[in-house]
């Protein structure tokens, strides 16, 4: 017996000891891949978690004392009509992005590869051009003694020139067209993932060519659509350069407000606090999309 009993007592330790040696391997990979991390954490903390952590400060601290008036102040008045403006226009601008940008991906992921990729190099040719650059071409081309209304005039279709600029028409004009792109490409990438054969399968099954469409096409696109819809809107939430070009002083959106704090009153609180409202509606934006399409789909991680 005890010569039995000798080898199953070593086999029993050893399997004792195998987990001890498992983790304490496993601690050493985490301290290690820590290590590697390190740079890019203490680059996130600097970058992003102080500056943060100093706006929230600034918004609540005012003349030694915590308020929070600064908060107050834009659910009331100017602020409130500014955060609304802002909401309407990513809206209306999200939404003609849509209508236009979906036939135009929907062309680029049913004709050939090569056809396909000519569409797309001209959808992001204009990324070729600064912002800034495009947004004083659009303002050139729709002022009152523009090429538009000169052409209008010069068919006879208007009499006067059109208001075509300095107002929210020429802020929707100019920022579709340079977001249009960050709505074309996740329309593009989920419709070139749809299998041409399930199209060929409707239509065999006696569909028509719209109801194929409709039933088969159009809800397997939908996670580019939303994809699509949240970048498009989220990028409208913090314009800045476009409408303070075409606005022309009447279509005062959110980042307009936080640099007007900024330079002209130097307020700096109430610059923090529309800052730190604006970055929560970006994040519930996010979260909403993020409950029908994974993030990393929406950035375009995958």
């Amino acid at each position: 017996m005890p010569t039995i009993n000798r080898p199953l007592h070593g086999w029993a330790s050893m399997h004792a000891v195998a987990p001890d040696h498992a983790a304490q391997y496993q601690r050493r990979e985490d301290r290690k891949m820590l290590f590697l991390l390190a740079p890019a954490l203490a680059v996130i903390v600097v970058l992003l978690i102080v500056p943060l952590g100093w706006l929230s400060w600034q918004s609540v601290y005012h003349d030694g004392v915590f308020t929070l008036a600064n908060y107050r102040r834009i659910f009331t008045g100017t602020y409130l009509d500014t955060f609304l403006l802002t909401f309407k226009l990513s809206f209306i601008v999200t939404g003609v992005t849509l209508l236009l940008g979906y036939p135009v991906a929907y062309f680029a992921a049913s004709c050939s590869p090569r056809a396909g990729s000519l569409i797309l190099g001209m959808v992001v040719l204009p990324f070729w051009t600064s912002v800034l650059v495009r947004t004083y071409a659009w303002l050139v081309l729709l002022q009152r003694t523009g090429l538009v209304n000169k052409t209008l005039m010069s068919l006879g279709i208007v009499d006067t020139p059109l208001q075509l600029a300095y107002n929210q028409l020429g802020t929707v004009i100019a920022m579709v067209h340079i977001l249009l792109p960050f709505m074309v490409l996740p329309l593009y990438s989920a419709m070139q993932k749809i299998p041409a054969n399930l199209m060929q399968a409707g239509a065999s099954l006696g569909g028509s060519p719209s109801h194929v469409f409709l039933r088969v096409f159009l809800p397997l696109s939908m996670s580019g659509v939303l994809a699509g819809v949240t970048l498009v809107f989220v990028l409208c939430l913090g314009f800045y350069i476009t409408p303070e070009l075409m606005g022309g002083g009447k279509s005062i959106m959110v980042s307009m407000v936080v640099s007007r704090n900024v330079e002209i009153y130097n307020s700096w609180g109430a610059a923090s606090s529309v800052s730190l409202v604006l970055l929560v509606c970006v994040f519930a934006v996010f979260y909403l999309a993020s409950r029908f399409v994974p993030l990393e789909k929406t950035l375009g991680a995958k």
